[in-house]
């Protein structure tokens, strides 16, 4: 397991609860006592830590290396039902976009999710889950499909952003992007969305359109990451902290703001910590948000996403 910096007074509990069961075990000495006090403290300093993240240091849980990412969702919650389906019909396969058809239960879903690597090589593969022009396309396509065949769609949002270079703009990513929010807004079947760790800019807002819109706990959704931010505003990443604060990103300031309609709670310490609870809890939300949307007629559907994205934004002085 990796730490981050302010989750270092844990990392240090957890050695000394170790090093505590070993002496247990490889000794006489009866440790049962010190092992208790031990965890008493590490339950307190993990509550006590996590009951009081900042903006950025939930940015970081975000980005944490052993958090799951789109493809473990999907194998999880599906398991060897899902079936990935490739390719825009004009360009290529973008690894950065993945999505296929899946079950859960006797529900067929069309999953569609940025997917990002695990190490160097993983991570060049998948573009570090930044997509381009072409992922945006396969995207729309596999959503005409299920559109089509009158399947559910579920869109997994985990992106630094869409992919910015020259390549990209060549073949129109701005485009592609704003095409498929125009197309998300009128498809005439349920679509939920969910933020998994990342959401920047129009590159997650490229497949982030829905009737129900989750975060988990430990992500942010935002125009810009609080670097980025930083270095325009400031023409320094130094202030990365005051950025994160400012952009108001993360799930209970888009919540209050109602950007998006629910939280998912995360196991004590982000989603890497108890994976499996996490996947559970992911795959229960989407069985109960589609009871709620699925007899809804495609016109009723598409109205009241139209209504929802309408109203955003609308002050009253």
């Amino acid at each position: 397991m990796e730490y981050l910096e302010f989750e270092l007074p844990i990392k240090e509990l957890e050695e000394q609860l170790q090093k505590c069961r070993v002496i247990g075990e490889e000794s006489e000495v009866d440790v049962t006592e010190t092992c208790k006090n031990i965890e008493s403290k590490l339950k307190e300093t993990q509550k006590d830590i996590y009951k009081n993240l900042t903006p950025w240091q939930r940015v970081q849980l975000s980005r944490h290396p052993n958090r799951p990412y789109t493809l473990d969702y999907i194998k999880a919650i599906c398991g060897d039902t899902f079936l990935e389906l490739h390719g825009d019909r004009s360009f290529k396969d973008d690894k950065a976009m993945i999505g296929g058809l899946g079950k859960i239960g006797d529900q067929s879903f069309m999953f569609i999710g940025q997917q990002k690597g695990y190490n160097t090589k993983t991570r060049q593969y998948r573009n570090f889950g930044m997509a381009n022009p072409e992922g945006y396309r396969k995207a729309l396509r596999l959503m005409k499909s299920a559109e089509k065949f009158g399947i559910p769609v579920v869109t997994l949002l985990d992106t630094p952003g869409a992919y910015p270079g020259l390549e990209a703009e060549e073949r129109g990513q701005g485009e592609a992007i704003a095409r498929n929010i125009l197309e998300m807004t009128r498809l005439k079947v349920p679509v939920i969305t969910i933020v998994i760790g990342e959401g920047a800019s129009g590159g997650a807002l490229g497949i982030g359109v829905g009737d129900v819109v989750l975060m988990l706990e430990n992500t942010w959704y935002s125009v810009i990451s609080p670097e980025s931010c930083s270095s325009i505003l400031w023409r320094s990443w130094e202030y990365k902290e005051q950025a994160a604060e400012a952009l108001k990103l993360t799930a209970s300031d888009m919540k209050k703001l109602k950007l998006v309609d629910e939280i998912i709670k995360e196991p004590l310490g982000g989603a890497h910590r108890d994976k499996e609870k996490t996947f559970k809890t992911v795959s229960n939300t989407i069985v109960k948000v589609f009871e709620d949307l699925k007899n809804l007629s495609p016109d009723e559907l598409v109205s009241q996403r139209m209504e929802k994205y309408s109203n955003m934004g609308v002050f009253k002085g």
